[in-house]
């Protein structure tokens, strides 16, 4: 199975980082409870800082189950999924609020982007597996022709969003939420944390919110690894509520989920060419919130300089860190 690796590490400010995966910065206080495992085809984990180690091991709990409950509306590969009764049926009627929250959020995302975020782009990452899946595959990839064949199915126009229902308008159409559900979930989770009290907490499910600072009143930090050098860290920044610190990070690069084991046919596309985007190494938004840094940094792999500055410019606070193969950093930061 293909897997995303990611290269942000919660870390302290000096020290040895790790590239791929996220960690409380420094050893947990003998007050931190931490939960490890998977959520939404990524390693996962839930710290919590907090005196009352049974209270922090009962809502862990309640948030393991939720994010169980939510993968069971989004995952792409779970049958009963809403998603992928969605994708069979091409109509899902009466779907949970969550899903039509989390559509409306992709679709006003994709317009506002001009489509380089598309929800809808499931065909060609169908066409790409099925392609490098079979052996002595062309290593330029699909031909020409089969791409222009997804791509007909391919265009978030072709979702029709109501109160009811949720319909695809063309036969061979698919949606994933890969490249925002991961942030909707993981601002889920911490928000049911923040409700019931709590004022330190660190939420890695594949991209990662804070609240607060560590249990040992240091802030949170984020360090953004260099993929080509395994030892090398970019550049780091606080997470948290406070001032001059962003709750959430995320990243998208397309090392993580290769289709091919040069690494030039990845997972992240341009709808527009129905190739994999050259642009970045990686990309790297900081935001308000989770779910805005995920679909941001999709849509930024995509884009254009000019092109990105200006969706930026629609979403602020944000800062958009662009990794360049050679390593270099450049940003971009709007308040």
């Amino acid at each position: 199975m293909l897997t995303r690796r990611r290269f942000i590490t919660i870390a302290a400010a000096a020290g040895a980082l790790p590239l791929a995966g996220v960690r409380a910065a420094g050893a947990p206080t003998n007050d931190a409870v931490v939960w490890r495992g998977s959520a939404m085809g990524a390693e996962a984990s839930i710290r919590i800082d907090h005196p009352d180690r049974a209270l922090a091991d009962r809502l862990v709990s309640r948030a393991v189950a939720e994010i169980d409950r939510l993968e069971g509306i989004f995952s792409l590969y779970r049958g009963d999924s809403t998603l992928s009764r969605l994708n069979g049926a091409g109509i899902v009627e009466n779907p949970p609020f969550e899903f039509l929250e989390l559509m409306g959020t992709s679709l006003a995302l994709a317009r506002r982007s001009g489509g380089a975020f598309d929800p809808t782009v499931q065909p060609l990452f169908r066409l790409y597996a099925d392609h490098f899946g079979t052996g002595g595959a062309d290593p330029d990839g699909p031909s020409d022709e089969a791409i222009a064949a997804a791509l007909a199915c391919v265009g978030h126009e072709g979702v029709v969003l109501d109160e009811a229902s949720v319909r695809l308008a063309r036969r061979g159409m698919a949606v994933t939420l890969n490249g925002i559900a991961q942030g909707y979930v993981t601002d889920r989770i911490a928000e049911l944390l923040r409700r019931e009290g709590l004022t330190s907490v660190l939420v890695d499910l594949g991209e990662t919110r804070a609240i607060g600072r560590r249990g040992d009143g240091e802030p949170w930090r984020a360090a953004l690894g260099n993929p080509p050098d395994k030892n090398g860290v970019l550049l780091d920044l606080p997470l948290g509520d406070e001032r001059g610190a962003f709750p959430a990070l995320a990243t998208s690069a397309g090392l993580g989920t290769r289709f091919d084991p040069a690494g030039r046919h990845h997972h992240i596309f341009d709808p527009r060419t129905g190739r994999s985007a050259a642009r970045h190494l990686a990309v790297a938004v900081a935001a308000p919130t989770a779910v805005l840094a995920d679909g941001l940094s999709t849509a930024l792999s995509v884009l254009s300089g000019v092109a990105g500055e200006a969706l930026l410019s629609l979403y602020g606070p944000v800062r958009a860190f662009f990794v360049a193969s050679d390593g270099r950093v450049s940003q971009s930061a709007f308040s």
